[in-house]
């Protein structure tokens, strides 16, 4: 009954930024732990990274590492993915997702609530 909403993506030139943005509502009790994960065509569904309730145990895929940064808003309802110097490679349809567990996971079947989905395409 978590409802996540993401937008943000579109286009942009290599060595560009961008930043999503997922909205989440219908949370009534306890802690959660958000992620993103990507899927690029052709390409199975891969972690990008994630945190927890209280901002506690970030993790990164290698792939984005020192290039993106998650953070939250719980004001809000809101959790980022700042993207910077994009390349190609990250090219694909970013999902935010929501875990009920007291661990921070990083398995897409660990996630019972995703969002629809944002694409992001960068070019040359």
């Amino acid at each position: 009954q978590v409802q996540l909403v993401e937008s943000g993506g579109g286009w942009v030139q290599t060595g560009g930024s961008q930043r999503l943005s997922c909205a989440v509502s219908g949370r009534t009790s306890g802690p959660y732990n958000m992620a993103w994960f990507r899927q690029a065509p052709g390409k199975e569904r891969e972690f990008v990274a994630a945190l927890g309730w209280y901002g506690e145990n970030d993790y990164y895929a290698d792939s984005v590492r020192g290039r993106f940064t998650i953070s939250r808003d719980n004001a809000v309802n809101t959790v980022y993915l700042q993207m910077n110097s994009l390349k190609p490679e990250d090219t694909a349809v970013y999902y935010c997702a929501a875990d009920q567990r007291a661990v921070v996971a990083t398995l897409a079947s660990q996630y019972p609530y995703w969002g629809q989905g944002t694409n992001v395409t960068v070019s040359s």
